[in-house]
């Protein structure tokens, strides 16, 4: 193909907007960039990310036409990829999601725990309405998403909004690059299976050059997984997220959280204050060194990699969230995994599962089960549904936390629920 692309990054004011423009520059060679415009609600932080990426791409000697808008409706025509990274409240909610569910004795983590149910039951509903605004504008673009959580979020959309959508964490491919490291072959030779969900998935029949890794050097790469116990690494033989840390050391994690001075979305408030001072220097023109405490590396090399399989239809070996569709027999088709795809312009294409191994299944079905209800109750506003979905997930159960820890959320987060409070408005 020849087009000249046009990129639209929803959510612009993220710290996270460098890295993206970083792996697009440098992608040039096979994808040609001809315009980027930033989407923002936040005036400010639009304003200062617009300077810092004119500055950054001159400092990369990245020639492309930057433009600025709060607008999606002059954004979006013309638009061949939608990059959305949005945060519904921020962090100063994310705090919320973190702290009340501690009061209970849960987690509050902000995609696998009562927080993630939150963040999901907030973001949904704004990520339709941009979905919308795909259908209408831009309806042969892709919405490429990494605004969290990220299954639930792409589950919602896909039942609402006929588009193309890429879920993406880069926690998928994180396997790939353990491997790579530990075992010094290069990362296209390795593959595996892959079944599970966003943040609770797991790695297993690992291949390089196409023969079955060995015992020792399975022991090799799951020394790289440093959340979950060696031993029960080595009795699964799988290869776990390192978000099933909450479900396997619930206990010690939650004692961990409990002693802490700060959760993790006060302490990245405090980093993004500086984060933010860097970018607004208008001497300033390399991301900031204080990024790198932010988290959340791998970002841009997914999202591009997406990008240029569909643009160039390279045909890429990738772990993608997408719609089941009997990839996992026990889950329903519409119910979206996380599971290794192939991706090329005829769209993502999950591949097949050799076997599964039974010792997950049941836990993966679990929050599945709570994952679909909360999409339901986000799409609803249906008090009942909620609580079902609270009831529902692993970290919870107990009607007797769950029915006051829904009511005391609800609460705090009422400005961004607007579904669940239709008659108070």
């Amino acid at each position: 193909m020849n087009k000249e692309l046009k990129i639209v990054i929803v959510g612009a004011g993220s710290s996270y907007t460098p890295e993206l423009i970083e792996g697009l520059s440098e992608h040039r060679d096979v994808l040609p960039v001809k315009e980027i415009v930033l989407v923002d609600i936040d005036e400010d932080r639009l304003k200062i990310m617009d300077g810092f990426v004119h500055r950054y791409c001159h400092h990369l000697d990245y020639h492309v036409s930057i433009a600025s808008t709060t607008s999606r409706e002059e954004a979006f025509p013309g638009a061949d990829f939608i990059a959305c990274q949005i945060r519904v409240g921020g962090n100063k909610q994310r705090i919320y999601d973190e702290k009340i569910p501690l009061k209970y004795g849960v987690i509050g983590q902000e995609t696998t725990g009562v927080g993630g149910m939150f963040n999901a039951l907030r973001t949904i509903p704004v990520m339709i309405d941009i979905a919308k605004d795909v259908e209408k504008y831009c309806p042969d673009a892709w919405i490429v998403n990494y605004s969290n959580p990220t299954g639930l979020v792409t589950e919602a959309v896909l039942k609402v909004c006929d588009v193309n959508m890429a879920g993406l964490c880069a926690g998928g491919m994180r396997p790939r690059w353990w491997a790579e490291e530990a075992l010094q072959v290069p990362e296209e030779s390795i593959y595996y299976d892959y079944i599970g969900l966003n943040h609770m998935n797991f790695t297993y029949n690992m291949t390089v050059d196409g023969k079955p890794i060995t015992d020792e050097q399975f022991s090799l790469v799951a020394k790289k997984c440093a959340t979950v116990s060696q031993d029960l690494i080595q009795t699964l033989h799988l290869i776990p997220s390192q978000y099933t840390q909450y479900y396997f050391h619930t206990s010690k994690i939650l004692s961990q959280l409990k002693s802490q001075d700060k959760t993790r979305g006060e302490a990245i408030l405090e980093l993004e204050k500086q984060i933010w001072r860097e970018y607004s220097n208008p001497e300033n023109s390399s991301k900031p060194k204080t990024l790198a405490k932010r988290g959340g590396g791998g970002y841009s090399k997914i999202a591009v990699g997406v990008m240029e399989a569909v643009y160039n239809d390279s045909g890429k070996w990738m772990v993608i969230n997408v719609p089941n569709n009997g990839t996992i027999r026990f889950l329903n088709d519409d119910a979206v995994i996380e599971t290794a795809c192939f991706v090329s312009r005829d769209g993502i294409k999950p591949l097949n599962l050799r076997d599964y191994p039974q010792s997950v299944c049941g836990l993966i079905a679990a929050v599945k089960n709570y994952e679909s209800l909360t999409v339901e109750a986000a799409l609803s506003g249906d008090y009942n549904i909620a609580l079902k979905a609270m009831l529902a997930h692993p970290l919870v159960r107990e009607y007797d936390i769950a029915k006051p820890l829904l009511d005391e959320m609800l609460e705090v987060h009422k400005d961004y629920l607007p579904q669940f409070f239709k008659n108070d408005r």
